[in-house]
This record gives C-alpha cells, sequence and structure tokens, in this order.
C-alpha cells in the first residue's frame, strides 16, 4: 500500500514539474500574446495583429521588455502569410511599441509615458462618442450623463 502512495505521489509531482518546464517553455517563446483572427470583419489581417497587440501592452496585459512570438511562429499559429504578420510587427515597431533585437526575437518596449497617454486620450474620445450617441438615443441630460461618469469615478477612487 505504501509503495502504491508513493508511486501516486511521484507521477503527481512528475506532472506538476512537466506542467511547470510548458509554462516557463510557453512564457519564454512568447504564448501570452492572445490573438484572435475575424476573417468576416472586413477589416485587413495585419490591422487586426497590430490592434490587438497594441491594446495588450497598452492594457498592461504585455510587459515592458516581454518577448513577443516570433514572426514565423505567429503566422504559422495563425495560418497566415509571414509577410501579414511582419507588416503588423513593423507597424508596431515604428510607432514605439515593440522593439527587435537580431537573432533574438520581438519584444514589447519600454513604455513611453505621452506616447500611452495620447493613446489612451484617443480612446476615451471614442468611448465619450459613443457615450453621447446613446445618450440622445435614450433622451438623457448632459446633467444625467455626467452624474453617472461622476459615479463610476468615485467607485475607482
Amino acid at each position: 500500500m505504501v509503495c502504491l502512495e508513493s508511486e501516486i505521489c511521484h507521477t503527481y509531482l512528475t506532472i506538476k514539474l512537466v506542467l511547470c518546464i510548458i509554462h516557463i517553455y510557453r512564457y519564454n517563446r512568447g504564448d501570452n500574446v492572445n490573438i484572435l483572427i475575424d476573417n468576416k470583419s472586413g477589416e485587413p489581417i495585419y490591422n487586426q495583429i497590430y490592434s490587438q497587440i497594441k491594446n495588450q501592452i497598452i492594457g498592461g496585459e504585455l510587459a515592458e521588455h516581454e518577448l513577443l512570438p516570433s514572426i514565423r511562429g505567429l503566422a504559422k499559429d495563425l495560418r497566415i502569410s509571414f509577410i501579414t504578420t511582419k507588416r503588423a510587427y513593423e507597424e508596431l515597431e515604428r510607432e514605439g511599441f515593440i522593439y527587435t533585437l537580431p537573432a533574438k526575437g520581438c519584444y514589447v518596449a519600454p513604455k513611453n509615458v505621452e506616447l500611452l497617454r495620447e493613446e489612451n486620450l484617443r480612446r476615451i474620445e471614442q468611448h465619450a462618442e459613443q457615450i453621447a450617441r446613446l445618450a440622445v438615443s435614450c433622451n438623457l441630460s448632459l446633467e444625467d450623463v455626467i452624474e453617472m461618469i461622476t459615479f463610476c469615478m468615485e467607485e475607482k477612487e
């Protein structure tokens, strides 16, 4: 009986170790990036990749200096052209969101506070436009909208 319990314990520990190694391997390959391609959206695939990685960087889901998936690896995983993935990465690098180390890969660039601020302001403006449209369709007054936003901000403090 002791032998069986010992064997089960050993097997469990072996499985845990293997899972840990897989997690480390995935982390080192840049698998923390989550990208979903919508072929029906009409938006170019390179732009979907670009937007999703950029949003994950801005949202803090991807840390500074974190390794991104290789261009070829991502293209293979998404079953798209290498050129499409390369174009998205080039755009991200041109805008300062990622940097490339030759023969090592692409990494999340250190955060440019001013760039992030501008990007967040742009996103707030987009949301404000949506709020304004919804408010008009619901016949809400400006005071009602301000009260709702004030309430939301007070909850965050």
